[in-house]
């Protein structure tokens, strides 16, 4: 268990990453109490500085000795690093936060959001795992909903932003949008296709396009992401045979996922009644104005800590189900503030 102190040794792992960056600006914008700040990263980064509080700090490159004198390991360095340098990290007395999915699963490793199942955090044995991003916007309105009215079904539809899938996928997306771009204007408005030079890191282009999967195909036809989504649903909820079953899908969006949820309920509620509960839910804020074009977009929700709902109805299609329509930063919410929250747990704050 962690000490309790005034202040705390933190280490970011994966500190040059997209989410560690966001990890940074989060602990500085909550105040987050640091003794000292140890950023990690891998050798490619070595000698890199970053500022943090006004002051310059220098990258160390990650090794199994990086963790001594270290309280709190906030941790976003992909799934075979988490395996490889946190079992290091807690033998040298650190309790860690870790964004991938190497430990998700494992029945000896809490999944958390803090607004959900807080509660789960005090059985940790030095490792908490931070949902996947999408995940983790969706389980806030879902808990919301499932107080009053226990939830029978969940079907969901994301749309993913390229962020979503690492830095170099921004630079993916902006390299496609202006070769398509200057091809436009020389050819003609016709051009829609970029060279295959530019098609690196999506199997296919995104520029102006969707993709109809995220991640690898399971046999079951399923991609992971889409079962990352129906497990860590379970487990976050305390629901190990709620039916979930999802689509994802990634979109030419920079920063924000969106979400398609259709809930059935064994009670019925009205939209009204559905709009109340998620009011009243830490977290969510909700923007329903159908009639005045008002409700959430990721160009809005970009920046901010909330998972965002709306377009609220009711399903004519069974006796008792709700629509919502769902966005949060996944940078912010889906990964960095979300283990930060973890953090906050953990030290009382």
């Amino acid at each position: 268990m962690l000490k309790k102190k005034e202040k705390y040794n933190v280490a970011v792992m994966g500190a040059t990453g997209a989410v560690g960056e966001q990890l940074l600006r989060i602990l500085e914008e909550r105040d987050f109490p640091i003794d000292e700040i140890r950023l990690l990263a891998s050798e490619r980064s070595k000698g890199k500085k970053l500022i943090f509080r006004g002051e310059e700090h220098e990258v160390r490159v990650l090794g199994k000795d990086s963790f001594g004198g270290i309280d709190i390991v906030l941790v976003s360095a992909g799934a075979s690093r988490s395996r490889e340098f946190l079992p290091h990290a807690v033998s040298a007395g650190a309790v860690c936060v870790d964004n991938s999915s190497a430990f998700r699963m494992d029945p000896e490793v809490p999944l958390v959001v803090p607004e959900v199942n807080p509660h789960a955090i005090a059985s940790h044995k030095g490792i908490i795992a931070n949902p996947n991003c999408s995940t983790i916007q969706m389980v806030l309105p879902l808990c919301a909903i499932n107080k009053e009215a226990r939830i029978k079904r969940v079907v969901v539809t994301t749309f993913q932003s390229v962020s979503g899938a690492g830095q170099q996928n921004i630079l993916e997306l902006e390299n496609q949008v202006t070769r398509l771009s200057e091809r436009a204007s020389h050819y003609g408005i016709g051009e829609h296709n970029v060279p295959e030079e530019l098609i690196s890191r999506f199997s296919h282009q995104i520029a102006y396009n969707v993709i109809p999967h995220i991640d690898v195909f399971d046999k079951n036809l399923y991609t992971r992401e889409e079962l990352k989504m129906v497990n860590e649903t379970r487990k976050i909820m305390e629901a190990p045979e709620l039916p979930v079953t999802a689509t994802c899908v990634r979109v030419p969006v920079y920063y924000a996922h969106s979400e398609s949820v259709n809930v059935e309920t064994e009670k019925k509620l009205t939209r009204k009644e559905a709009i109340d509960l998620l009011k009243a839910f830490s977290g969510i804020t909700v923007i329903d104005d159908p009639a005045g074009g008002k409700y959430p977009m990721p160009i809005d929700v970009e920046g901010k800590d909330d998972v965002f709902v709306g377009r609220v109805r009711e399903d004519g299609s069974v006796a008792s189900g709700i629509n919502m329509w769902v966005v949060a930063d996944n940078l912010r919410k889906g990964a960095a503030l979300n283990a930060i929250q973890i953090a906050e747990v953990l030290v009382g704050e």
